[in-house]
């Protein structure tokens, strides 16, 4: 639906609408966590990063993951959006915008995902569960719910002071709204649980409060799962149930579609090796070994093939109007000129341009060349020491 099939095919690289702005063409850098600001500090690094791959020809960078309550940090290293931040993403904006680029920043609530211990306070969940680093946490109240609400508010105002173009709600991967979508995490009786429809409930008032605090003159856009990739877990027909309420609620400009639980099956978003030895070596002795014992089980291993999502992507393509951001291992410019005469609007790539961030502008020259990611995924376990390629070595930093 989000397109007429007998229009002709958009090309790649020329003017694409994206809500009020205008991108240079339809190549996307979705976030992945850079592993570049310690202690939560936006460092030259971390403007380095973005600033590679605005003058590598994509059109926009997304700036992963910046937490909007203290809690919703991933760990401590996370950038908290607050007063104290936005300078220094203002200076990152500024470095993007001068390379040729837009700039997204994506926000959101890391809820059970968060590193308690990292973090000095209990992780949220719908109700009460073991987190991601063991501890168990706190089951969100209803007052918990306004005052999250508010810090998304509060963060959206603030990423526009930044200086960014475009604001992406993070709602996969089992983080605190994702996790409220999820019939497994969110065992609720109350109106925040039980049906769809209460599920959903927390995750549009954030989009609405967003959109609010944003204004008209940045895109908002959000990034769904379509499938949580664990039993009893959210899943397709559910995910396009909320898509449609999230469409005719009338605050978003696209849907970026992922998948995968951070929780409990991270390699469902990544497809390829599963670096599990390369992983392991990151935690603290007593928990390596444990993980020797359940890290099959937490880490799958699942064959790569070129744009994965595509099969799941397609079923969002027939039921929406609202523009669609197709994810998932993209290597190939025909896979993105394909995507496009689907009905996709964008195309959003990360490991590929992780690898190589001027792989865009050389495509955009005339080049056909594949990206030269492998899918090893190596480059997962080096979000602790700074996001890197490792078959491409490192990168001169500003």
């Amino acid at each position: 639906m989000a397109t007429d099939p007998g229009s002709a095919t958009p090309p790649v690289f020329g003017p694409a609408r994206l809500g009020p702005l205008t991108l240079k063409n339809r190549i996307i850098k979705s976030a992945t966590f850079e592993g570049a600001s310690p202690r939560g500090v936006v460092t030259d690094d971390l403007i380095a990063f973005h600033e590679r791959v605005a003058a590598g020809g994509a059109a926009m960078t997304t700036v992963a993951y910046l937490a909007v309550s203290p809690e919703g940090r991933t760990d401590r290293h996370c950038v908290l959006l607050d007063d104290g931040t936005v300078a220094g993403l203002r200076r990152l904006t500024d470095t993007v915008h001068r390379a040729g680029a837009l700039a997204s920043a994506q926000i959101g609530h890391a809820g059970p995902v968060a590193n308690s211990k990292s973090n000095g306070v209990p992780s949220l969940s719908p109700t009460r569960r073991f987190g991601a680093s063991g501890a168990l946490t706190h089951s969100v109240t209803p007052t918990d719910i306004g005052r999250i609400t508010d810090d998304y508010r509060a963060a959206a105002a603030r990423a526009v002071a930044a200086g960014f173009d475009c604001i992406e709600i993070h709602l996969g991967h089992n983080y605190l709204l994702s996790s409220f979508l999820s019939p497994k995490l969110n065992r609720r009786s109350d109106e925040w649980g039980g049906s769809l429809e209460n599920r959903a409930r927390f995750p549009r008032q954030v989009v609405a409060a967003v959109r609010d605090g944003a204004g008209a003159a940045v895109a908002v856009t959000a990034k769904l799962n379509m499938a949580d990739g664990v039993p009893g877990g959210f899943d397709v027909p559910e995910s396009i149930d909320v898509a449609r309420m999230l469409e005719q609620d009338g605050h978003l400009d696209a849907l970026e579609l992922t998948g995968g639980s951070s929780l409990s099956n991270p390699m469902y978003l990544f497809r390829g090796d599963a670096p599990r030895a390369e992983f392991a070596a990151t935690l603290p002795q007593p928990i390596r070994l444990g993980f020797r014992v359940v890290g099959k089980r937490f880490m799958k291993e699942y064959p790569f093939e070129e744009a994965y999502f595509r099969a799941q992507a397609r079923q969002f393509l027939e039921m929406l109007d609202l523009p669609l951001i197709l994810l998932g291992g993209v290597n190939r410019i025909d896979t993105v000129e394909s995507a496009l005469g689907e009905g996709f609007f964008f195309v959003a790539m990360a490991r590929a341009l992780l690898r190589e961030p001027d792989l865009v502008a050389r495509w955009e020259r005339g080049e056909r060349d594949d990206g030269k990611c492998i899918h090893c995924n190596r480059c997962m376990p080096s979000i602790y020491t700074g996001t890197t390629c490792v078959e491409a070595g490192p990168v001169a930093t500003a």
